[in-house]
């Protein structure tokens, strides 16, 4: 914004002081998806997997468009740096779940792509996450979250 220009856009409205329902809804949240991600934890690690590994598989076969991702792209998925992502996808080439091969469209990219071991590792284990989300359908909800998402908490 130029110097000494106002901002146009409006500022959201204050919201109200949180009340005790409204811990108890953030803290049950918490609780469900603390329990959700425990069990990925475990059912990689049945799998002979780290958590991080599975996560790595899954956001290569999840990305818009296409079964490949960039080191850049799995770096913003995985909410990590990018050297880590090099380190991890170099761990998942060694136990033959992943390849790396060069963007042909720039060069200067790598691509990271399932193996045919990957592909089955992650489907058995992205079905195994498929249905815990399903059993936890009617369980998995914050009590009152919309009043959270419409700012009517009040």
């Amino acid at each position: 914004m130029p110097r000494g220009a106002s901002s146009t856009m409006p500022k959201p409205a204050p919201l109200p002081p949180l009340r005790k329902q409204d811990y108890e809804a953030l803290s049950e949240f918490r609780h469900q998806l603390r329990r959700f991600l425990r069990f990925s934890e475990d059912a990689a690690q049945s799998e002979g997997l780290t958590p991080q590994q599975y996560l790595l598989m899954l956001h290569v076969k999840g990305s818009p468009g296409r079964d490949w991702a960039t080191v850049g792209e799995l770096a913003e998925r995985l909410q990590t740096v990018h050297h880590a992502v090099v380190a991890l996808v170099s761990r998942c080439e060694a136990a033959g779940l992943v390849r790396r091969q060069p963007s042909e469209a720039d060069r200067r990219q790598v691509e990271v792509h399932l193996c045919e071991l990957g592909e089955q590792c992650l489907e058995r284990l992205a079905g195994r996450h498929r249905a815990e989300l399903q059993s936890l359908s009617g369980v998995f909800q914050v009590a009152h979250i919309s009043a959270f998402n419409d700012g009517q908490a009040g």
